[in-house]
């Protein structure tokens, strides 16, 4: 029986030690199985105080900054060999817009994703990564 190949795999990156491995994998996988590569990133808003959620200012700069660093992600997996490599960058809550949203936009077939999560309430009280294990219409891979 041979290992199964996949066609799209979706990869979600923050700044995290584990993001950073699941990135590694997801490149590594993509070039292998010759995929598809997409590299999601959330931006957050409950990180953001009251102020800085009401002013579009703010939220068009973090998103700015976001979308320029999810672009550096997708020149590392080019120039690492992966032929096919799109980014997609969204607001909301993380686990919830990937899977509710994201997914069923771009249609892959497999989800790699860090453990924990640098960033937001989520790292303290819960899991993004359990939740789209359990909640994801598709394979999920949980780096750690």
């Amino acid at each position: 029986m041979s290992p199964k190949e996949f066609k799209h795999i979706l990869v979600g990156v923050d700044d995290s030690d584990d993001a950073q491995m699941a990135f590694r994998y997801a490149i590594n996988r993509a070039k292998t199985d010759g995929a598809k590569l997409t590299i999601v990133s959330i931006l957050e808003q409950q990180n953001m105080n009251v102020y800085e959620a009401m002013s579009k200012d703010f939220i068009h700069g973090q998103r700015k900054d976001l979308e320029e660093h999810v672009v550096e992600y997708q020149k590392l997996a080019q120039e690492f060999g992966v032929k096919d490599v799109n980014v997609v960058v969204d607001e909301g809550d993380p686990g919830e817009t990937i899977v509710k949203d994201i997914i069923p936009a771009i249609k892959p077939d497999l989800l790699v994703i860090g453990s924990v999560s640098k960033q937001g309430v989520r790292k303290y009280f819960g899991s993004q990564a359990a939740y789209m294990a359990k909640n994801a219409p598709i394979s999920v891979l949980v780096i750690r």
